[in-house]
């Protein structure tokens, strides 16, 4: 997730500018740049693709004296990372810079408008967009200028602009990305989009909101909403450590990341819903693309590999085309059937993992179409794939997957879609009505986020035991695996996922008095047999936790505690039942005291076979 600063006061900024980025290196990032307000001699723009020492390197000798400016680290969306392609931005004069955290869905049809209209564009990103915009629609009057660049774009974003006309004033806005504005002394006062970055200089802070557009002077903040109306707001007291800070006041950062999943689906979600219809530009697939592809393999490893059965259920499901999920450290040791008319999808979250790496590779070798679905750009597997989608999670510090795990499950539903949509392998209203679903579902996570005290409860009472079973049938058991997964990874605890009708054919042997099943009941069309299944581990005196939608009023009659979630169309559930499993992993791990972040023996991202 890219990092923002900015500084108005009456010292260097660029001193502010560094530091403050280098407090926000934790979040992840492939280049870094910053703009300084240097008066008479115009903004002076600095950027650097990598880490924040190459940017230093580049600043050697040369640091701006300015004491007005904005910095940004970015973790590249559109556009690969170069220099190029790092923030800020700025209009065709130089006269306007911007730097933003987010996404502007709008980006293209704007770009094209002001092509037209004579600005020239240097850079693959959306936010370039936001420059030109503000330069086309000033004159002379810096806040009414991006009230109405902010009337035009649509999307997330926290925005930070700084004008050579205006060398007292930055103006920041904020939509769906954080942003804070840190009061100093003595005329000083500090923007970041999170408070670790300015926590050193000034506890006393203002948490922007939704629409919030802050005007930040030397002594003065003022505060109005998109209309220009004046908005009175509270200053916020930071009490955190700067420990604590990095985690947004989370204990840890997988808790934090669990609660990131909202906006994470909705920025995965934004860019590809057009008009009711799903659209992938980087793909440009047609009719007759999908008409010669006679198989597809889903290849990956760990979490990403159980988000490829989601997505060869979704596949087969909408698209009625053929799916293979294989391990990618099996896949090219067992002579894959593989030709021209296979597409291989490979699922990795940093882009970098060997054994999907080396799968991929094999399979150009054998002549398929290549698809990669990551959270990087410009990382091996991205580079290497002949197509690329991207997930919106942002990074991930701790080393159990949750957010890029939900959106690699929005991408692969999405692609499913837009294949359906491609080979009309569904009805259009069907196809209307699954977004429509989809679309309310960052809204639904965060409603299963509301209360998590009964999960708190249940990993204190069964936390100690030494086995758990998840059970679930279709979409329940793929999610199932997924959740003893993440028990294992943290908790240590030694748990297993069944398909619920499998228990008969030896598993049941296992389950004795007291031994706690995390049973998954939301799939309608197996409803009956799933519970079947529920009443035979019962029989057998197990603890059965149940995890169930919303109005299921059977569950709760067969079992010991049943979790809800909103209800939804089955085949975007798992959406939603995969975060009690996270969060039961997570508090069961804090009941046995493991370190939820960095679990004993494993790595975030394997590069390794």
């Amino acid at each position: 997730m890219c990092g923002i600063v900015g500084y108005i006061g009456n010292k260097r900024a660029i001193d502010f500018l560094l530091d403050g980025l280098t407090k926000l290196e934790y979040r992840g990032y492939d280049s870094a740049g910053v703009a300084v307000n240097c008066g008479d001699e115009g903004i002076f723009i600095e950027k650097a693709v990598g880490r924040l020492d190459s940017l230093k390197q580049k600043l050697k000798g040369r640091l701006p004296n300015g004491t007005i400016g904005i910095g940004h680290t970015r973790w590249a969306t559109h556009g690969r990372p170069s220099d190029v392609n790092a923030h800020p931005h700025s209009d065709c004069h130089g006269n306007f810079v911007v730097v933003h955290n987010g996404i502007i869905e709008n980006y293209l049809p704007l770009k094209q408008d002001l092509i037209s209209k004579g600005h020239k564009f240097i850079s693959e990103t959306d936010t370039e967009v936001v420059a030109h915009l503000i330069e086309e629609n000033y004159h002379g009057d810096f806040l009414l200028a991006v009230r109405e660049v902010l009337a035009k774009i649509e999307g997330s974003y926290s925005l930070l602009f700084m004008s050579k006309f205006h060398p007292d004033t930055l103006i920041a806005a904020k939509q769906d990305n954080p942003l804070v504005i840190g009061l100093g002394e003595n005329g000083e006062n500090f923007i970041a989009s999170d408070i670790p970055a300015i926590i050193s200089y000034t506890r006393k802070t203002y948490i922007l909101n939704d629409g919030d557009i802050a005007i930040v002077q030397k002594n003065n903040v003022q505060f109005v909403n998109r209309q220009g109306a004046p908005i009175s707001k509270k200053i916020f007291h930071v009490s955190w450590n700067a420990a604590a800070a990095e985690k947004g006041g989370y204990e840890h950062f997988m808790l934090k990341e669990i609660n990131e999943q909202p906006k994470a689906v909705r920025d995965t979600i934004s860019p590809h819903i057009l008009n009711n219809s799903v659209n992938f530009n980087e793909l440009n697939w047609n009719s007759d693309f999908l008409k010669n592809i006679n198989k597809i393999y889903i290849v990956a490893c760990g979490t990403a590999y159980h988000a490829g059965l989601v997505g060869k259920f979704y596949i087969e499901k909408l698209v009625r085309k053929l799916v293979e999920v294989d391990l990618a450290s099996e896949f090219r040791y067992r002579s894959p059937i593989v030709d021209e008319n296979t597409l291989v999808i490979v699922v990795s979250q940093s882009g970098e993992t060997s054994d999907t790496l080396a799968a991929l590779k094999e399979s150009k070798r054998l002549g398929a179409k290549t698809l990669a679905v990551t959270n990087v750009v410009g990382s091996s597997i991205a580079r290497e794939a002949e197509f690329v989608i991207l997930t919106a999670a942002g990074p991930e510090i701790a080393v159990a997957s949750t957010k890029a795990y939900t959106t690699q499950l929005i991408l692969m539903f999405m692609l499913a879609l837009y294949m359906a949509q491609l080979s009309k392998s569904i009805p259009e209203n069907e196809i209307e009505r699954l977004i429509n679903l989809l679309k309310k579902i960052p809204a639904q996570i965060s409603e299963t986020l509301s209360d998590v005290d009964p999960i708190k409860t249940f990993a204190q009472m069964y936390g100690f035991n030494d086995d758990v079973f998840y059970i679930g049938r279709s979409l329940d058991y793929c999610v199932a695996l997924e959740g003893a997964l993440k028990l294992k990874e943290i908790s240590y605890i030694h748990a297993e996922a069944y398909a619920a009708g499998e228990l008969k054919h030896g598993t049941l042997a296992l389950i004795v008095e007291g031994v706690p099943v995390i049973a998954l009941a939301t799939q309608k069309s197996v409803y009956e047999k799933t519970l079947s299944n529920i009443k035979e581990v019962k029989a057998r005196d197990a603890i059965v936790i149940g995890i169930a939608a919303q109005g299921d009023s059977q569950l709760s009659n067969y079992l010991d505690h049943v979790i809800f979630v909103p209800d939804t169309d089955e085949l975007l559930i798992p959406l939603l039942t995969v975060v009690p499993l996270q969060l039961l992993a997570y508090y069961a791990a804090i009941t046995r005291g493991c370190d939820v972040d960095k679990p004993r023996n494993l790595a975030k991202s394997v590069t390794v076979e």
